[in-house]
């Protein structure tokens, strides 16, 4: 077994190789670029090599200066992760010209599977089904039209290197094929350095189902079950989980036969994934092989009880699989939600800055979570926008579900905007409780976009804002040197409470005098506005909580809650609920479950006074064309002068390895141009203006 190995990677992948290292006794070593000085993975390893600029190119794509860091410590083998270099032949075979071993399959592998119109045939020759379309390289956009023409709109333009949904266009038309042509060649060169595109039949309706395979240097390969990757956004997987609530045995049985006939086709060692896309039928074709650990492992981990991780470094090292097929048995559903920043609210776009707050919910046997990043930690715009993963696993689909829900609720994340929230709208959704999923389910469930709102939850928002203000009153009220007169008294909380309760239908004036008799709290009456909307409520403090009378219902809402706190976790009529709490001036920001609102808690006279109060109406920014993210300006399409139509790309935008096309929103003029093509933007910065 290896005594030291270097992790090229970074951040909660880098972290999650150094804890099965450690496991294991084996040193780790980790590199960093200038952005990372101070991240977790650079902690956590026990030594760590600086290797370059904060671009990617420069540092963790540089294979020169990661192979050097390697030789100068003294690392016997590498650790790649995925992504960066993960599935580059050539950092693979040069790392064993230099005596270093390359914890993943042989260069061989890597090249044949990687390179998708190669795969594509080595698939059809091994006999897997795959997708209907043209195995060769596409020329131009012109060939590309001709041939789209050929196999039948919709078509996928995707990358012959690509890969984590980069350098892939759906196109509808020949307009569609011609533009997805050249932003999917250009994502393509800029991530991996190979602009070679193909093009194959879009399946309707597709589900994204994946096999994790296992193989070692002896000729052995194991396959451990599926994973349902279907829901994504912009071909990133989103939530993914095993095994599929979709497949039946028969197809599962054929869908894992396949995949090891094809990596056996290969000679393939340590893991990887072959990915198929699946019809309503059941119908499955191959998509690629992903020659890496996958970022959604985890959930395949949980359901069979095997570290994947462990069983890359055992291969690397020589050993045969410890596992045979028929050895390997999945228990119960697991399913995983990476936890991404970037606000769901704005299109999804990245959002970068320190984490001002992290507290993920703790872990257990059915917790999990993989996170590269601490309170304080910064999210920059250099890469990958992935906070952290959570997964969770029960002993069937629905538990799991239900731990995920919960969990959500308890992650603490403030600084930037994330998809926690959308994470859990996503989960509470019918449809995915049903398992009724595909990679179009997103874009289906939320055709107007992800807005913020109280939604189901908004009954258990009123209530749970109505003890929240209780409790900020009740701390008020304890407050010495209090005007005289004012309608408050102190008194003092039932069992377990501390500080002073509040009865706002009180006469007399707080005492701060020892020993001043204590009233006990009679209750309030208040408007809860959540989001506009008016709930009267009627709230009496009890020994745990309150009791919280809306339209004519009384709900016990029981929570040892504090000012100060952002977590309310209790129950409401003895259901459990965790709902995270801000407070925004007099408001409250509540959020929980796939929903969230803003709640101000009035006197009724109070909120009669709100109505009559003007809305304020944000800016008019309808002539200009803003940068909806930091960013770099990668190109511009137009010129000052320029007449325009509604539709048309005006700039090219990169942000975390991905180029987001901007186009005009309405037929004008362009007046002028604020920002040249490789300017660094800030988000909403003006790109330029329209006459």
């Amino acid at each position: 077994m290896f005594t030291k190995i270097l992790i090229a990677n970074r951040g909660e992948i880098a972290c999650r190789i150094m804890r099965t290292a450690r496991r294991l006794g084996i040193g780790t070593v980790a590199v960093y670029s200038e952005a990372d000085e101070g991240a977790l993975h650079v902690e956590m390893a026990d030594e760590a090599v600086a290797i370059g600029a904060a671009p990617a190119r420069a540092s963790y794509l540089n294979a020169t200066a990661i192979i050097q860091a390697a030789k100068a410590s003294g690392s016997e083998a590498v650790h790649p992760g995925f992504g960066f270099l993960s599935e580059n032949a050539a950092f693979a075979r040069a790392l064993t010209e230099a005596g270093i071993v390359f914890i993943g399959p042989t260069a061989e592998a890597i090249q044949a599977m990687g390179d998708k119109i190669e795969s594509k045939r080595l698939a059809k020759a091994a006999g897997v089904s795959t997708v209907p379309g043209h195995i060769g390289v596409v020329p131009d956009s012109d060939a590309a039209v001709r041939i789209a023409r050929e196999i039948g709109y919709p078509v996928m333009l995707k990358a012959s290197a690509g890969g984590g949904g980069k350098g892939m266009r759906i196109a509808h038309d020949d307009a569609g094929v011609v533009e997805g042509f050249q932003s999917a060649a250009s994502e393509a060169r800029n991530s991996f350095g190979d602009a070679r595109l193909f093009i194959e039949r879009y399946i309707q309706e597709p589900r994204h189902i994946e096999i994790q395979v296992l193989g070692d240097a002896h000729g052995n390969i194991v396959h451990l079950g599926e994973r349902e990757c279907s829901i994504q956004r912009r071909h990133q997987k989103v939530i993914e989980e095993a095994p599929s609530p979709f497949l039946d045995a028969p197809t599962r049985h054929a869908m894992g036969e396949q995949a090891v006939a094809l990596a056996r086709a290969v000679a393939y060692r340590s893991a990887g994934t072959v990915e198929f896309i699946v019809d309503g039928q059941r119908n499955f074709y191959f998509l690629e092989m992903n020659t890496r650990l996958q970022v959604e492992h985890p959930v395949t981990e949980m359901v069979t009880g095997i570290d994947l991780v462990e069983e890359m470094i055992r291969v690397a090292a020589g050993e045969p699989l410890r596992h045979q097929q028929k050895d390997i048995r999945c228990h119960g559903s697991a399913i995983e939600a990476r936890i991404y920043a970037e606000d769901p609210v704005r299109n999804f776009v990245p959002s970068t800055g320190r984490l001002q707050r992290y507290r993920p919910p703790p872990e257990s046997d059915g917790v999990r979570i993989d996170a590269g990043v601490v309170e304080g930690s910064e999210i920059s715009m250099f890469y990958d926008p992935m906070i952290a993963k959570l997964v969770t696993h029960g002993p069937d689909r629905a538990i799991a579900i239900a731990r995920m829900r919960r969990a959500l609720d308890g992650f603490q994340i403030r600084g930037i905007a994330h998809n926690v929230t959308f994470l859990g709208a996503v989960l509470a959704s019918a449809r995915f409780a049903e398992g009724r999923l595909s990679t179009d389910f997103i874009a289906e469930e939320f055709p107007e976009g992800f807005a913020l709102t109280a939604g189901p939850a908004g009954a258990d928002m009123v209530a749970v804002a109505a003890l929240v203000h209780l409790r900020m009153v009740e701390r008020a009220a304890t407050i010495s040197g209090q005007v005289a007169g004012r309608r408050r008294a102190a008194a003092p909380l039932g069992e377990g409470g501390s500080g002073a309760a509040t009865s706002l239908s009180a006469a007399a004036p707080p005492s701060s005098s020892p020993g001043a008799p204590r009233r006990q709290p009679v209750g309030a009456a208040w408007v809860v506005a959540l989001d506009g909307e008016h709930h009267a409520v009627s709230v009496r403090p009890t020994d745990a909580g309150a009791d919280v009378e809306q339209a004519g219902r009384v709900r016990a809402v029981r929570g040892a809650w504090r000012p100060g706190d952002r977590l309310f976790s209790g129950t409401i009529d003895g259901r459990p609920l965790t709902m995270q709490v801000d407070q925004v001036g007099i408001a409250y920001r509540l959020s929980g479950d796939g929903s969230a609102a803003t709640a101000l808690v009035l006197p009724p006279h109070a909120a009669r006074l709100a109505l009559l109060m003007p809305v304020k109406q944000p800016p008019d920014t309808s002539k200009f064309l803003l940068s909806p993210m930091p960013g770099l300006l990668v190109s511009l399409a137009v010129a000052a002068g320029q007449a325009v139509e509604a539709g048309q790309a005006l700039a090219v935008v990169e942000a975390m390895k991905m180029e987001n096309v901007l186009r005009a929103e309405r037929h004008g003029v362009i007046r002028r141009l604020d920002a040249q093509p490789g300017d660094s933007l800030r988000a909403d910065q003006v790109i330029l203006e329209f006459e």
